[in-house]
């Protein structure tokens, strides 16, 4: 039996069809996630769209840096192609494909571009990339989430019914009075040689406030007439910063924290005059290697308390509409760097199994590369309690820091000062000088009870009150 041509072509093009998609896919080599599949549109030639990538959970959007790779360069796996300003830190994205650049769609500067958003072209070594010179961003799909323009929103407004357009409504004009009036009566009763000086003077005869019979106003209404002070119509000078992605991200994670966590708050003094000599014996006998803080101590005597009273080393979790309290067995430091585009929190990850030497050096790492932005998200993201310090600020004797969720705890810590202490010898009272520093717990009411965050910082205080157990 012999079927019709058109059937034959139909059935031809249907077996024909897997093998398509099969090449398509074997041409489609596995890529990083900002690499879409193979793009055909109008004459290029097999290109693969670079887009946006998602460096951090939390990125939805970034801001372009500078490119490292121009038009025309080989790419290889672990080169870096363009500096990416995330919603925590400035990242290098580092390609993990062989290929050549053959067009950026994203210039240096150009900000808020959502992930997923076409941002380069690539193509294999050998081909001719002079036809990308005229692909554009549409060329690649367009972006992701693009703004609709107020332009747009007006042209599809619908337009008034004829009958509107005929009978415009009637606009009542403003008037001073309660009344309307005409305009003879608006004007303002004023003698003429007022009125000629006034004019003379730029005087608004509107300004002036009648003293005369009738409220007329007097040649002597224009001379004792002051204009007011330009200062107040001028209104306060101030100027507009623009939000980074960085600070966007602080906004809405705190102001969600003191929003749903419910904070209570619980502070200490503490004496940390043998934390100090013991921490300057260390250092003198450190021959370079280290120099430790007493920010180091504290972390330490940190991840010690928090191993006595594990309640504390906590967070709120929801999974699967289900809310839990997850207590960890490691513990890990979210340190507070401030940097010049804000603040964020590289962690000591393990502290409680550190020496003093091994945490000095890493928070000297962390804080320095969180200054030039090159920390890794996973150097910034976790974390299991959190510690605050601004006593290298001499007038902050203390305050209070928010939480940062999902975690349950967060200590903030104020300047070392010298308080007088009364010391009873066989001789009478006599007054000895103690370094105290004043500390301050914010817990998470829903994780932690009240009994346990004071129990954690009877812990804390006594660990560093005898700093000799922070070398056991």
């Amino acid at each position: 039996m012999r079927l019709p041509n058109a059937m034959l072509s139909k059935g031809a093009a249907f077996m024909r069809r897997p093998q398509t998609v099969y090449r398509l896919k074997d041409a489609a080599r596995p890529a990083a996630s900002a690499l879409a599949r193979y793009y055909a549109s109008k004459s290029f030639p097999p290109h693969t769209i670079i887009s946006m990538p998602a460096l951090s959970p939390t990125m939805t959007a970034g801001n372009i840096g500078t490119w490292q790779k121009k038009p025309g360069d080989t790419l290889a796996p672990g080169d870096v192609l363009v500096e990416i300003e995330t919603d925590k830190a400035q990242m290098d994205f580092e390609f993990q494909e062989d290929g050549v650049l053959a067009k950026v769609l994203k210039d240096s500067g150009e900000k808020d571009i959502a992930v997923g958003s076409p941002i380069a072209v690539l193509v294999e070594e050998g081909t001719d990339i002079a036809p990308f010179e005229s692909f554009t961003l549409e060329d690649a799909g367009g972006d992701k989430t693009p703004a609709a323009p107020k332009e747009e929103a007006k042209e599809e407004a619908p337009k008034p019914a004829p009958e509107t357009q005929d009978k415009p409504e009637a606009i009542e004009p403003e008037v001073t009075g309660e009344r309307l009036q005409p305009a003879l009566d608006r004007e303002p009763q004023i003698s003429p040689a007022a009125k000629v000086l006034a004019l003379e003077k730029g005087i608004p005869l509107k300004a002036l406030k009648g003293t005369g019979r009738n409220g007329q106003i007097t040649k002597e209404d224009v001379e004792k007439y002051k204009p007011a002070t330009t200062a107040a119509a001028a209104g306060p000078s101030y100027e507009d910063i623009p939000l980074t992605s960085m600070r966007k991200t602080i906004a809405t994670r705190l102001q969600k924290s003191t929003q749903e966590n419910p904070h209570y708050f619980v502070s200490a003094t503490l004496s940390v005059s043998k934390l100090i000599k013991l921490r300057q014996a260390l250092n003198a006998s450190a021959d370079g290697k280290y120099k430790l803080s007493v920010n180091d101590f504290l972390i330490k005597a940190c991840a010690i308390a928090l191993r006595k009273v594990p309640a504390v080393n906590s967070s709120w979790t929801e999974e699967n509409g289900q809310a839990i309290i997850r207590q960890y067995n490691n513990v890990d430091i979210s340190v507070a760097v401030a940097t010049s585009s804000g603040l964020i929190t590289p962690i000591v990850k393990n502290a409680h199994n550190l020496g003093l030497s091994s945490i000095s050096n890493t928070v000297k790492d962390l804080g320095k590369r969180a200054r030039e932005n090159k920390l890794k998200p996973e150097e910034y993201q976790g974390g299991t309690f959190t510690i605050s310090n601004l006593g290298m600020n001499a007038a902050v004797e203390r305050f209070t820091a928010v939480i940062n969720p999902p975690q349950a705890a967060i200590l903030a810590v104020g300047t070392t000062r010298k308080v007088a202490v009364p010391v009873e010898t066989e001789e009478g009272t006599s007054v000895e000088w103690d370094d105290q520093i004043i500390v301050t717990a914010s817990f998470d009411h829903r994780v932690i009870d009240g009994a346990v965050g004071g129990e954690w910082i009877k812990e804390l205080k006594k660990v560093v009150e005898n700093p000799l157990e922070l070398m056991l």
